[in-house]
């Protein structure tokens, strides 16, 4: 099981969280029956009724395919919309990979998970768009469009913060969620002396860390375009910028012996059991683990879910980030079909609640109660919006592995951190020279 990408573009939240991909945010044995509301056309022309023919989706939730909760999705659609289509699956495990090799071949099928790196002015290349009524109240609507039309659907909407044990918060005399930073520090210490590991940081599976850095400093800046600014200067990493700010947090963690002792290693299956049964008690994550934590053996009211007080104002933003973007390929032969199971998906399967996910339709409430949980401490979300495609551009030939998380391993044990984003930045003016920004 691996991670879920957090976008390229985004964050990620995601986180994401586009960062960490193939096969990912797995919840075991998770499905749930589709609603029943009233058939409509698919997308605009043919009626449900009429839909027939073979569609084949391309997915990065091999746990989905494997436990025939997909299949069971397919079921209730084909029982809904049309009895006469086929629906096949094909589960990818190196998904984020793959899908690049797929979409220059024309065998990304006819529905897939969109490559998170893929440039809006390359959609029109491998996708159709969709008919402006599938957007109506839905987050992101514009993320993926190009020249006034839509080819991407998020596939659940992420917020991220503190996963929470709440019987070892209980154990270590913790009676109240932390809501300042020198509160958060407080817990930990608590968790500690109770010999209870405060934060699985999972530093040895690189991916889940990119929360302390470009999984996050949008919204601890309080803008969400805020890496646009760095196209055109040579200084992106300081200390006391909003990248410092969340290294400073990790870097204490680690220092004070607040996260668990064995670094190098990916310990990341094994860690959901630890947070589940709390050996350990918190993670900095999406609430797109929420599941897999319940998976993995907590009871669902033993977990809990708070923003992350990244300062001791009391008060905090959060990130709204797409998951995963549905689109039609345009090489599909059957666009009509696909366009009603990327809709139905989306919106009618179950799927955004069984993976606890926020959803994707502004007008619907959370059934997940840890999102309730993290609503209730009133923080200000901030949706993802399209940035600036040369930052990543700038990243990339500098070789600096944003999304990735080899980097942030680095920052969070360098001996000066200062003196270690002097060397990034270094890097980062140099590509940034040399591509003409």
């Amino acid at each position: 099981m691996k991670k879920s990408m957090l976008l390229a573009l985004v964050m990620m939240l995601s986180i994401t969280l586009l960062a960490a991909c193939g096969g990912s945010k797995n919840n075991e044995g998770s499905s749930s029956s589709p609603s029943a509301s009233k058939p409509s056309e698919s997308n605009g022309e043919t009626p449900a009724a009429e839909l027939t023919g073979k569609i084949v989706v391309l997915t990065h939730r091999t746990d989905l395919v494997d436990d025939g909760t997909m299949e069971s999705y397919a079921k209730a659609f084909k029982e809904k919309y049309a009895p006469n289509a086929t629906i096949e699956f094909e589960a990818i495990t190196n998904y984020a990979q793959d899908i690049k090799v797929r979409l220059t071949t024309g065998e990304a099928g006819d529905v897939n998970m969109i490559d998170s790196s893929l440039p809006n002015s390359e959609m029109p290349n491998y996708y159709e768009p969709y008919d402006d009524k599938v957007f109506d109240n839905v987050y992101f609507a514009d993320y993926r469009a190009w020249e006034g039309k839509r080819y991407g659907l998020s596939t659940g909407v992420n917020t991220q913060g503190i996963v929470y044990n709440k019987k070892a918060f209980a154990q270590a005399g913790i009676d109240k969620v932390p809501t300042t930073l020198d509160e958060l520090y407080a817990a930990a210490q608590k968790l500690k002396d109770a010999g209870i590991i405060p934060l699985y940081m999972n530093y040895g599976a690189q991916w889940p860390i990119g929360n302390w850095a470009e999984g996050s400093v949008k919204y601890v800046a309080g803008d969400m375009l805020y890496t646009d600014q760095f196209v055109t200067s040579d200084t992106v990493w300081t200390v006391d910028n909003a990248w410092g700010t969340l290294m400073n947090i990790a870097r204490k963690f680690v220092q004070e012996g607040w996260v668990e002792k064995d670094l190098a290693t990916n310990n990341w299956e094994m860690s959901k059991g630890e947070v589940a049964t709390g050996k350990a008690a918190m993670y900095f994550l999406g609430n797109w683990v929420i599941p897999q934590v319940i998976g993995a053996g907590a009871a669902s009211e033993d977990i809990g879910f708070f923003p992350l007080p990244y300062d001791n104002s009391g008060k905090y933003n959060a990130p709204l980030g797409s998951d995963y973007m549905i689109g039609v390929s345009k090489n599909s032969a059957n666009k009509e079909l696909a366009f009603k199971w990327a809709e139905f998906f989306v919106k009618e399967s179950g799927y955004v609640d069984s993976q606890g996910f926020m959803p994707v339709d502004k007008t619907v409430e959370a059934k997940v109660p840890q999102l309730a949980e993290f609503q209730s401490f009133n923080p200000t979300f901030l949706e993802e919006v399209a940035s600036d495609a040369r930052f990543n551009e700038i990243a990339n030939k500098a070789e600096i592995d944003m999304w990735v998380g080899k980097y942030t391993q680095d920052a969070i044990v360098a001996k000066d951190l200062q003196a270690y984003y002097d060397t990034l930045n270094a890097k980062w003016k140099k590509a940034r020279e040399a591509l003409g920004y």
